[in-house]
């Protein structure tokens, strides 16, 4: 499907803000140890939205050409073309001050095929679609590729939420109820009050490319603008919101279990994966665990000892 002009100066707006100093030190860190095969760095989550890394880890995605370039490992590049993405963490030295990164390697073909409505689980759209900066590519029109990949994310995004709407909503109730659609899909260390905070942080680009996709995108919706108010007017079926949820409950059940896997494969690929998750659950939930010695030796058996625990603290939701 081709995006509209709009849409993709929409999500566009994220890459053309300026990038402080200490997090752009992150993307030339990653450009320069993946070299050649880095074909774009993108920046996303609580960083670029603060526009600073002070308390907090700098995300990233690394876009490769290919998985076989990156690693001098066969088993590293079967796992990430496997189950993608791998996960690292890496630091660099500010002047003085030591920048914290966790960074995610995904081949470009993973990510354009992971951003359409073919690809059924929310793990990238549903990441994608929020608000990412290109921070480095190899080229404008890499740049422009890629930008267009975060547009169909949120094509698909919407297209799988629509049919849980009311007759009449807003650009609030939509990303709202699909962040919680897409959140439930895997194992979330959220607050209750998280996707409030995300909504309130970028607000403007929600409604923004909420208005674009909607206008020009789907024809079962109409625009209603009455003062400074849109609201939104959706015309389905009943049979299409009962396939659409019950895929919704696919993805919840499929969602936890590759979620587990990714934290197992992540205790492996992250250096100090174990004790960062733990942390983060920590952070975003309140839940707080002490891992024994013999659990940092063995993180696999850890995630498995640990997690019905966590989950029966209200760490995941």
């Amino acid at each position: 499907m081709a995006l509209s002009t709009t849409i993709l100066e929409i999500v566009g707006q994220p890459s053309a803000q300026p990038i402080p100093p200490s997090i752009q030190a992150a993307g030339n860190f990653l450009a320069q140890k993946y070299e050649q095969a880095v074909q774009g760095i993108l920046l996303y989550g609580s960083c670029l939205r603060a526009g600073t890394d002070q308390n907090g880890l700098v995300d990233c995605y690394v876009i490769v050409d290919e998985y076989a370039a990156v690693y001098s490992s066969a088993w590293l590049a079967r796992l990430n073309a496997w189950l993608p993405p791998n996960v690292f963490y890496g630091e660099v030295d500010v002047e003085g001050h030591t920048v914290r990164m966790k960074y995610a390697v995904l081949s470009l073909e993973d990510f354009e095929r992971s951003v359409r409505p073919l690809w059924f689980h929310s793990y990238f759209w549903g990441r994608f679609a929020q608000p990412t900066a290109v921070m480095a590519c190899t080229s404008e029109a890499m740049s422009q590729r890629i930008i267009s990949g975060l547009g169909s994310a949120v094509l698909t995004f919407l297209g799988n939420v629509l049919p849980q709407m009311p007759a009449q909503f807003t650009a609030k109730d939509v990303w709202a109820t699909g962040l919680a659609l897409s959140y439930g899909a895997e194992l979330r260390a959220e607050s209750k009050g998280r996707i409030s905070t995300l909504w309130e942080s970028n607000q403007f680009y929600y409604e923004q490319v909420a208005d674009a996709a909607l206008s020009a995108h789907f024809s079962n919706v109409k625009v209603v603008k009455r003062n400074d108010n849109t609201h939104y007017e959706l015309e389905s079926s009943g049979w299409k919101k009962i396939k659409n949820r019950m895929a919704w409950i696919v993805r919840k059940v499929q969602g936890k279990l590759l979620s587990i896997l990714r934290l197992m494969k992540a205790a492996y690929t992250f250096q100090g994966g174990a004790d960062y998750l733990i942390w983060k659950i920590e952070r975003h939930s309140g839940v707080k665990v002490e891992l024994t010695p013999a659990q940092r030796r063995h993180p696999i058996w850890a995630g498995i000892t640990t997690f019905w625990r966590l989950y029966r603290q209200g760490a995941f939701r």
